[in-house]
């Protein structure tokens, strides 16, 4: 049968550079690999001619000899499968690791799984910094056979499978393909009499104590991480690591945007009208704030310095205060009679004891004189 066109067998055009001249064969190598086709028995044969194509264009000047010559331009080279196809490893390595996911190396130990853990703290905590214990479930390093699932006074058996390398070879048609061993899974060694306190597992699940140090200036989302203090890894690999989830609870005065506090509280009408002295907390202590006369809500007073340090470093940020007036309630009748009496007096007075409601009055009336003419 005569031979396909090189090109047409990936699908691509003759000016087609290397890279999509890789892209188009690893991705038809995947698709044919026999081992992923077991029952199509056409498959290993388009595979083979798809490995041959790419031999031929993946080279410059074989691939100018076939583009002068076609396929006689390049019968005297080695293709896939023949005794001279030395680049095996070049070829397909990076293929192969994505279809069968990558060999364990010898003994096959995996690192211990990462662990994650939620702790919320109070702002105070995450502004000065605090130690705390936490109590985390997680699978640890048997005790009793120091990891190795062998019962105490015995030891794992080599593999008589893999003799200990924890791969074997399986020839695939015309080339042969390193595996993980079904046997030991990778172990290189088999436990024949298995420890008791954890069935030949190497590791058990319980609950350890845990110190975790909060430095001060944390925020929620912060993590802290504790190397090592996550799962244990399997026949002694390294154990991975425990990453504390910071969330600050909610505050009944204040709130944080980044180094700066927030804080509201209100003041009555007389002292919003004529001004006062008042005291405000802050997370370590009081300040004397000064309301000066005619202050409306929504006015914000800033207290320097009196914010967060950032765990990062810098200067700590202020404490933003925000003014809100509140209206009287609950009056009695006197208080009423001397609050209608006020209230005259300031309409006598004009827009200048209203300033605000007389430029929002003014705004009103421009507006509807427009869309009403």
């Amino acid at each position: 049968m005569a031979k396909r066109d090189y090109y047409e067998v990936l699908g691509i055009s003759r000016d087609a550079s290397d890279a999509e001249i890789k892209k188009a064969y690893r991705r038809l190598a995947m698709k044919y690999h026999p081992d992923r086709n077991p029952e199509d028995e056409s498959a290993e044969e388009y595979f083979k001619e798809v490995s041959d194509a790419y031999e031929v264009l993946r080279d410059p000047q074989r691939r100018a000899a076939y583009d002068q010559f076609g396929h006689a331009g390049v019968q005297g080279g080695a293709g896939a499968g023949e005794a001279g196809f030395g680049g095996f490893g070049d070829i397909f390595g990076d293929v192969f690791s994505e279809i069968f996911g990558g060999a364990r190396g010898a003994g096959g130990a995996h690192r211990g799984a990462d662990l994650r853990y939620d702790l919320r703290i109070s702002l105070e905590d995450a502004v000065s910094g605090t130690t705390t214990e936490i109590q985390i479930p997680t699978i640890d390093t048997c005790e009793t056979c120091s990891g190795s699932g062998a019962a105490p006074g015995s030891e794992p058996e080599t593999c008589s499978t893999c003799r200990g390398a924890g791969q074997v070879r399986m020839q695939q048609g015309f080339f042969s393909i390193q595996q993980t061993c079904p046997h030991c899974r990778g172990r290189g060694k088999m436990v024949t009499d298995p420890c008791r306190a954890c069935q030949g597992r190497g590791r058990v699940q319980r609950r350890k104590t845990l110190s975790v140090k909060i430095p001060p200036g944390v925020d929620s989302g912060d993590r802290i991480r504790l190397t090592g203090e996550g799962e244990a890894g399997e026949r002694g690999a390294p154990s991975g690591d425990l990453y504390v989830q910071v969330e600050v609870e909610p505050h009944p005065i204040f709130s944080r945007d980044g180094r700066n506090l927030h804080c509201r509280f209100p003041i009555g009408m007389v002292t919003a009208a004529l001004g006062g002295d008042l005291e405000v907390p802050t997370l370590d202590g009081k300040v004397a704030l000064k309301i000066p006369a005619e202050t409306q809500s929504g006015k914000v007073f800033r207290v320097r310095g009196r914010g967060v340090k950032s765990v990062r470093g810098g200067p700590p940020g202020d404490l933003l205060c925000e003014v809100t007036v509140e209206t009287p309630v609950k009056l009695t009748r006197h208080q009423r009679d001397l609050l209608s009496e006020l209230g005259e007096s300031l309409e006598h007075g004009g827009d200048r004891h209203n300033p605000q409601t007389s430029s929002w009055l003014g705004r009103v009336r421009q507006f509807l004189g427009a869309h009403l003419s």
